[in-house]
């Protein structure tokens, strides 16, 4: 029985190939009231990738969420080979449940290749080593003196240890004047295995877990009661 949260992403994004360009995937059994987007994005670019040669990293990905998945019922993902080219493909995923569509995704992969030329914007701002930052689970313990029983059981199944450079705020009054800016850590709490293809879906994944801080910071506070209702 696999109990290591890394080991069981892994599993998830091992897709069933059902036929050529059709995927199944399943969801963990949890109480959850909907599936994970991460999951679902994670597991759409598995399809996709699995339809390539494999010596293509993924590029990009654009992708839309159409409706909630249901945790309980599989999710079918159907590849569109779009275009194989001298240094990219492309690949087109739809993600159905129950006959209807609930997510799509569009990828791209790129031949490895040097440019002409490169460059790269200095980061926004110097930040400390994770090693020296609290892991989510410890500033809650810090704050609360215990983890809920719903947030106790969400720490147990984390796949990623995550740590906010920014201390995580409770209340109104710690948004005041704050940017709309959120910086994290984030590294699999186990081994991923050799496959690179595996790496980046479980990053497509862990990109939801952190997707919206930003969005919400100058608007409520990311923890409290409201915060909880999202896990």
């Amino acid at each position: 029985m696999t109990t290591n949260p890394a080991e069981r992403l892994v599993d998830l994004l091992d897709l069933e190939q059902i036929e050529v360009n059709i995927f199944r995937g399943r969801s963990p059994q949890e109480s959850l009231q909907r599936v994970f987007g991460g999951q679902v994005a994670g597991q759409a670019l598995v399809a996709a990738g699995r339809t390539t040669e494999g010596d293509r990293p993924v590029h990009s990905l654009h992708a839309y969420f159409l409706r909630p998945g249901r945790p309980g019922v599989p999710i079918v993902y159907q590849v569109e080979r779009v275009r194989d080219g001298r240094s990219f493909t492309t690949r087109r995923v739809t993600a159905v449940q129950q006959g209807r569509t609930i997510f799509n995704l569009t990828a791209s992969f790129h031949k490895p290749e040097l440019g002409s030329f490169e460059h790269q914007l200095p980061p926004a701002r110097e930040v400390p080593d994770p090693e020296s930052l609290p892991t989510v689970a410890q500033e809650i313990k810090e704050h609360l003196g215990a983890l809920p029983e719903q947030l106790e059981r969400m720490a147990r199944r984390q796949p990623f240890d995550i740590r906010y450079v920014d201390r995580l705020r409770w209340i109104p009054e710690e948004i005041e004047n704050a940017e709309p800016r959120s910086a994290v850590w984030m590294r699999a709490v186990g081994p991923l295995g050799d496959d690179p293809l595996v790496h980046t879906c479980a990053l497509t994944y862990a990109s939801d877990m952190t997707l919206l801080d930003a969005v919400r910071i100058p608007v409520e506070p990311l923890w409290g009661p409201r915060g909880f209702d999202l896990a």
